[in-house]
């Protein structure tokens, strides 16, 4: 019971779309252009204010790397404004769990940058564990999960491990704050 299809049928999936002709290609687009030049110019202008300072086991000097991204930043400012000139532009998100026709879900956004400002605020009074549990924890709120209880234990439980990872695995003291001598 195999039925052939005759003709040139193609997959909707697979269909290419035409691109709407744009003059002078997409102003937002040239926005990012002059973001990317703006940084390039500031990572070079920095990099020469760096002592070039050389030795032995390291003749290139701490200059180098930061003007070679100022100049690779500068570099895809230019390319960039070419292609977005030349009528490119990116192809828009094609995920399946993703509803483009949908607009920005504002609480969320707002709910995680609430948890990100009481996060750094609280961070040097209550210590990284208690400000790091409320980061984890209200993130996954702001995110839709709610199961409270055990997002509390996992959000303790990270902001433990990552207070110990950095004490110890790095030398770097977080904050204690009000746990001061319990940690």
């Amino acid at each position: 019971m195999s039925s052939e299809v005759k003709g040139d049928v193609k997959d909707e999936r697979t269909v290419e779309k035409p691109r709407p002709p744009r003059e002078g290609g997409d102003r937002a687009q040239y926005g990012v252009c002059v973001f990317l030049a703006l940084l390039g110019t500031a990572v070079i202008v920095d990099a020469l204010g760096i002592d070039h300072i050389t030795s032995g086991t390291d003749p290139v000097g701490p200059r180098a790397v930061p003007l070679i991204l100022g100049a690779l930043l500068l570099l895809m400012a230019v390319l960039y404004a070419v292609d977005v000139a030349r009528g490119g532009r990116g192809e828009p998100e094609a995920g399946e769990d993703v509803d483009l026709s949908s607009g920005s879900d504002w609480r969320t956004v707002l709910l995680l940058i609430a948890v990100f400002l009481a996060n750094a605020l609280l961070i040097e009074r209550l210590g990284w564990v208690i400000s790091g549990s409320l980061l984890f924890w209200g993130t996954a709120f702001a995110l839709g999960n709610r199961h409270c209880i055990r997002n509390l234990l996992i959000a303790v439980t990270l902001s433990l491990t990552t207070f110990y990872a950095f004490a110890i695995g790095l030398g770097v003291n977080l904050p204690a704050g009000v746990l001061q001598g319990i940690l």
